[in-house]
Order: structure tokens, then C-alpha cells, then sequence
């Protein structure tokens, strides 16, 4: 299976197993809802929506296993796949939608095709309702748009916050580091200065010793006259 040999020649690693199922688990019920909708009776629409649902509670789930991730390169990689991910959900959404405004459209049309001319006033007032229900799953649309923009922005947001913590890190480190040099370089430094000091007092030893034996000789040539 070509899925399978796509697993083997990338396995995951252990802190990534959890999205893969996540993920996996995606898009089992994103194939659900696509075969749901050509059905295109109530019952199924009914059903891809309950889905809906369920995708968007692996959605948080797989945004909080991305965020978890140590490795910055697999995390980026990661959490691509949610926007991906967000997306399919929201092209979903609107097929959904526009499943559910054909069928009551289509049930409005049967509803005054078998009312006749009696049913005029009634029909009006169920395509006025269906107009006033098209316009607010219109402003709905609208708001879930900015939803999905307002979560995108979050995600952005919190990959430059983890990002900027661990630059914070490798320079507190590095100044770490720089403090370790810099007190080495102090102890190096009192080093020398501790063997230039000793190199100082030997030399006047040896001036003193070399002193004390000219006297000395100089003593015996002069008792020896």
C-alpha cells in the first residue's frame, strides 16, 4: 500500500506517534463526511455535521501534540499539517452548508408545488424565511472566517513566543558561557601573576645566595693573608 510504504520510509518518532494517529483519525472522518454529502438526504447531512464536530476535537487535540514538540524543525512541520488540516475542515464546513441550504430549498419547492395557488401566501413566507436563514448562515460564514483567521494568528503567535524562549536560552547560555571564559581567564591571569611573583622571589634568592657566598670567599682570601 503506497500509505504504508510512505510510513516506512519516514516512521515517526515517539514524540510524534500521538498526531500520526490524530491525524490519521482526520482524515478517516474527512473521507466520512465527502461520502456523507454525496448522499445529500437529511440524515447524512445530519451526520456530517455531527463529524464536524468531531474533527474540530481532534483539530485542538493535534494544535496541543504540534505545540508539544521539542524539535523546532518536526514542530513547524507539525503544526503546517494543523492549517492544513484547518482547512480541509473549513472547505468541509462550507460544503456542508451549501448541502443543507439546497435540500431546505429543494423542500420549499415541494412544499409549494403541492400547495398550489392556495399555499401563495405561505410559500412567500417560507422563502422569506429561507432568505432571512441564508443571510444569517451568511453572517455565520463570515464569523467562522474570522474565527479561523483569529486561530491562525494564535498559532503564529505562540511558534514566535517558543521560538523567541529558545533564543532567550541559547543566549542565557551563551552568556553563561562567556562568564565560565571569562572567569578562567581570571584564574589564568592570577596564575601568571602568582608565577611571576614566585619567578621574582627566586631570582633575588639566588642574588642574595650568590651575595652571601662572594663575601664569604672574599672573608677567606682576606684571613688567608
Amino acid at each position: 500500500h503506497p500509505h504504508d510504504q510512505h510510513r516506512q520510509q519516514k516512521q515517526p518518532t515517539m514524540s510524534t506517534i500521538p498526531f500520526e494517529r490524530y491525524d490519521d483519525e482526520f482524515k478517516s472522518l474527512v473521507d466520512q463526511v465527502k461520502t456523507s454529502l454525496e448522499g445529500g438526504d437529511s440524515a447524512d447531512i445530519d451526520f456530517s455535521i455531527n463529524v464536524l464536530g468531531q474533527c474540530e476535537d481532534l483539530l485542538k487535540q493535534m494544535s496541543v501534540e504540534a505545540r508539544g514538540v521539542d524539535d523546532a524543525a518536526s514542530k513547524r512541520e507539525l503544526l503546517q499539517k494543523v492549517r492544513v488540516c484547518k482547512a480541509q475542515l473549513a472547505n468541509l464546513k462550507d460544503d456542508v452548508r451549501s448541502a443543507k441550504n439546497k435540500q431546505d430549498r429543494a423542500a420549499l419547492e415541494l412544499s409549494g408545488g403541492e400547495g398550489g395557488g392556495k399555499g401563495g401566501s405561505a410559500n412567500a413566507g417560507k422563502e422569506r424565511l429561507l432568505q432571512s436563514q441564508n443571510q444569517l448562515q451568511s453572517q455565520n460564514d463570515t464569523l467562522d472566517r474570522a474565527r479561523r483567521v483569529m486561530a491562525e494568528t494564535e498559532d503564529v503567535a505562540l511558534e514566535i513566543t517558543t521560538e523567541l524562549g529558545r533564543n532567550r536560552e541559547t543566549l542565557e547560555s551563551a552568556h553563561g558561557r562567556v562568564r565560565e571564559v571569562s572567569g578562567l581567564t581570571n584564574r589564568a591571569r592570577r596564575l601568571l601573576q602568582n608565577m611571576n611573583r614566585r619567578a621574582v622571589q627566586q631570582k633575588l634568592a639566588l642574588y642574595g645566595v650568590g651575595i652571601a657566598i662572594c663575601i664569604v670567599v672574599l672573608i677567606m682570601i682576606w684571613n688567608l693573608r
